[in-house]
């Protein structure tokens, strides 16, 4: 079965940031650093403390990131948000709220028309959400 998860770029925050989500979302954390791949493997740019490779396994789906090549421009993250759908709006709610600190939230956590709870932010890393808890049914 065909499976469509996200891949993120940082800008040399990456660790942080995967654990960041680890710690938030829970799940398995992979992080692979530039100097732990094979030497035919490392490309340009390749600062040996920059992460090549993450991967957050939560509940068999995976969200993956890396740091940007230090020889690339990072134009930061724009044009997308990463949605969370919670079972219950307790759930969103703890998880909205561990997201935004520090962060901006873009739209408060409340009640919508399609959940009973819905919140969009941006965390202190860049990277955009939107958090749902206990989605209606049509």
């Amino acid at each position: 079965m065909l499976q469509l998860d996200t891949y993120l770029f940082f800008d040399g925050n990456c660790a942080e940031a995967m654990r960041f989500y680890g710690r938030t979302l829970g799940g398995k954390l992979l992080l692979m650093k530039n100097s732990e791949a094979p030497a035919e493997n490392q490309g340009p740019g390749g600062d040996p403390d920059r992460i090549m490779h993450a991967r957050l396994d939560v509940d068999g789906r995976w969200l993956m990131a890396s740091d940007c090549p230090t020889d690339q421009p990072y134009e930061g993250m724009k044009g997308f948000s990463l949605a969370l759908a919670h079972p219950t709006v307790e759930d969103a709610k703890r998880v909205f709220d561990k997201l935004s600190d520090g962060g901006k939230v873009t739209m408060p956590f409340g009640k919508t028309f399609w959940a009973e709870a819905f919140g969009m932010c941006r965390d202190r890393l860049g990277t955009h959400w939107m958090v749902n808890g206990e989605l209606q049914s049509r």
